[in-house]
């Protein structure tokens, strides 16, 4: 039994033996690599840069009220299309206590004038009809009649745009009224009723009611960094990519670029604009981030091929072609090629191979 282990031992301890030399003969010998083949393409070439920015309305306007008081009515909501003229909101006049007091009192003074006023035309009306008083006397107290009532009219105005904010005879400029400048679509409305507003002044901007913008005249407004900003100008073609409209894009034409750079986290960045085609079945709303495609150059149908398959020496440029096999390796010629555009996947080839030629690719696997 003792024998039967022993060599049942010895058999296992030969097989290591004989597997290890094996591995480590394995492992000795030389590694054989191979390469993908690539063949020079036909196909156009684009050399582009990419501007972040937003797609939002060419024209917001601010509606702001021209006097100060309390909303006391809202007609409209945010999302709601409006025209130009039509009343977004009501505000109610709360007048200062002594501007108000003295509007009164020139009412009362006034009503009083007009009264003495009054029993003078009378008393020199009955005169002239007894042939009293000359025609021109008359003529007189019947001009300071007049204006002892324009007086009053006057007063009573005053008394009414202090106290309401617009006088009974001239209702149809309200200023407590507030309408719409524009047509389009109202953004945003920030007040409530019962919010004290502020009006626009000299020192003031005043208190904005709502916002509204034409929302079929839409920009992109984004930016361009200086090392391509020299590349590009006004009417150039644009391609516009919403985040929030997958699948689709938009063209647009550059229509402006800043003259004057801002820095942001330590790049330089010049603002550019450019006019957005937004098909009449796409709504977009403001404010959506985007991204706009700038074409700096393009070459078609031209030969290309992947970047990787380019080898450089010095200032010359390289492919490596694929000459045969020898065994199990594969066998390359070097060439020299001339290079085109590029766009940083694919470069155009001008001349040094054709579209027949079968070019080293990149390392494929270790045998």
């Amino acid at each position: 039994m003792k024998k039967v282990f022993r060599t049942i031992l010895f058999v296992v301890l030969g097989l290591l033996i004989i597997g290890t030399f094996v591995f480590l003969w394995k492992k000795s010998q030389p590694k054989v690599t191979s390469y993908e083949i690539v063949t020079p393409q036909t196909m156009t070439i684009q050399k582009k840069t990419v501007a972040t920015g937003k797609v939002e309305p060419r024209d917001e306007v601010a509606i702001v009220p021209q006097i100060s008081g309390i909303v006391s009515a809202l007609y409209k909501e945010a999302g709601q299309y409006v025209k130009e003229g039509e009343l977004i909101a009501k505000i109610q006049v709360i007048p200062e206590m002594g501007t108000l007091n003295s509007a009164e009192a020139q009412v009362t003074k006034a009503k009083l004038n007009l009264e003495q006023t009054q029993r003078e035309f009378d008393r020199t009306k009955a005169l002239y009809e007894k042939k009293v008083v000359t025609k021109e006397e008359y003529e007189k107290e019947e001009t300071n009649l007049a204006i002892a009532k324009q007086d009053l009219q006057t007063a009573q105005d005053y008394l009414e745009i202090v106290r309401d904010g617009i006088a009974k005879r001239s209702a149809s400029f309200s200023t407590t009224n507030i309408r719409s400048t524009i047509s389009g679509m109202i953004l945003d409305i920030p007040v409530k009723v019962g919010n004290s507003v502020i009006q626009a002044n000299t020192f003031n901007a005043g208190t904005t009611i709502a916002t509204v913008a034409d929302m079929s005249n839409m920009i992109f407004r984004g930016n361009i960094d200086e090392t391509e900003v020299g590349r590009i100008k006004e009417g150039m073609d644009l391609l516009i990519t919403v985040g929030a409209i997958q699948g689709e894009k938009f063209n647009a034409v550059l229509e402006y670029i800043s003259p004057k750079s801002t820095e942001e986290n330590g790049a330089i960045l010049f603002e550019i604009k450019a006019a957005v085609k937004i098909p009449d079945d796409t709504f977009i709303r403001a404010g959506y981030s985007a991204n706009a495609e700038i074409i700096l150059d393009s070459r078609e149908n031209v030969m290309s091929v992947p970047e990787s398959t380019i080898s450089f020496s010095g200032d010359s440029t390289f492919v490596e072609v694929f000459t045969g096999m020898d065994g199990k390796s594969q066998k390359f010629e070097k060439k020299h090629v001339e290079l085109g555009l590029s766009d940083g996947i694919n470069v155009e080839i001008l001349s040094g191979v054709t579209t027949e030629d079968q070019l080293k690719g990149n390392k494929k696997s270790d045998k």
